[in-house]
């Protein structure tokens, strides 16, 4: 099993995520409208912001859910099949750290869908 090291490791999380959310009855509502070509680079670059500390990610990532219908079963599952994928394919450091960083994303998100 491999370590997360590079942008291609990155991709392949990201890409092997949104496969298995795609097929997720739950969650595949909230991105059947989305446009993949466009978002999957976006995912990429802010996961190699957050592990690989690559610059070039800008938007606020909570910002974009604000206006979803999510609920704590929708973070639950996203969670679920993130940490699901990470364990599959990766194992180390960085695969705690992105274990780590998509709970606080999902609490974060959340909290302020509960305060607005």
């Amino acid at each position: 099993m491999n370590v997360i090291s590079t942008e291609a490791d990155i991709e392949l999380l990201v890409h092997t995520f949104y496969e298995s959310v795609l097929k997720d009855e739950l969650l595949n509502p909230f991105f059947t409208s989305l446009n993949l070509e466009k978002h999957l680079p976006k995912m990429v670059d802010f996961w190699c912001f957050a592990l690989l500390n690559k610059s070039g990610y800008t938007t606020n990532v909570t910002e974009k859910h604000m206006q979803m219908p999510l609920e704590g079963i929708h973070f639950e599952r996203w969670l679920t099949l993130f940490n699901a994928t990470v364990d599959t394919l990766f194992q180390g450091e960085l695969a705690a750290e992105a274990k780590k960083r998509a709970q606080l994303i999902g609490l974060t998100i959340q909290y302020k869908l509960n305060h607005k």
